[in-house]
């Protein structure tokens, strides 16, 4: 009886491996969180005309923002391969590229959207736009991977939603949507599934 239900433990087990992406790390949330806070920092001081780096207001943005997210992905990547290797799993698998597909589609309509409002002069929306589409994204996402996924989309389209309402705090909505709700959701998957492999889904 027992290696029965060891034997349906472990098929479920490889079942939900196959159709989930279980590679994320806690740790790689904490730091994407960490570098967001420290971008946001330096674009507190660019648009105070205090710190310059290229010479351009608009420049500088791309370039804080440009360095944020590649870092961001980086140690996504890094984490979770090791992650991947440690409980002997693939990073890439078919499962891999449909989070990509289903992240990618609203991340990406708000970012052209973001594009549109900084053409026709309305700054103050980008940043819940930001916050709101990339919480659509995670919720999209969220069905192939933790739940815990969800909630943090759902956090950051509340945040956004937010953001629109109060005009003038922009960059601290954005903050705390990328840089501490990011730190936060690290730290409850860090101790919740990088602590307990066991309890994967």
């Amino acid at each position: 009886m027992d290696t029965n239900l060891d034997d349906i433990k472990h098929i479920r087990s490889m079942m939900e491996r196959s159709s989930k992406f279980l590679s994320i790390s806690g740790m790689s949330g904490v730091l994407a969180g960490t570098f967001a806070i420290i971008g946001a920092v330096l674009t507190h001081f660019v648009l105070k005309g205090e710190l310059s780096f290229t010479g351009t207001l608009l420049y500088d943005l791309i370039l804080i923002a440009s360095v944020v997210l590649v870092s961001a992905i980086a140690v996504g990547l890094f984490f979770s391969a090791r992650k991947a290797k440690k409980s002997k799993s693939k990073l890439w698998m078919p499962v891999t590229l449909q989070i990509a597909k289903d992240f990618c589609v609203p991340v990406v309509v708000g970012g052209l959207l973001c594009i549109i409002l900084i053409y026709k002069q309305v700054p103050f929306m980008v940043a819940p736009c930001m916050l709101i589409f990339y919480g659509l994204g995670l919720i999209a996402a969220g069905s192939r991977t933790f739940r815990d996924v969800k909630i943090l989309g759902a956090c950051e389209i509340v945040l956004g939603l937010a953001a629109a309402i109060v005009i003038g705090y922009d960059l601290i909505f954005w903050s705390i949507g990328f840089g501490v709700l990011h730190i936060v959701y690290g730290i409850l998957i860090y101790y919740k599934y990088d602590m307990k492999p066991e309890n994967n889904g």
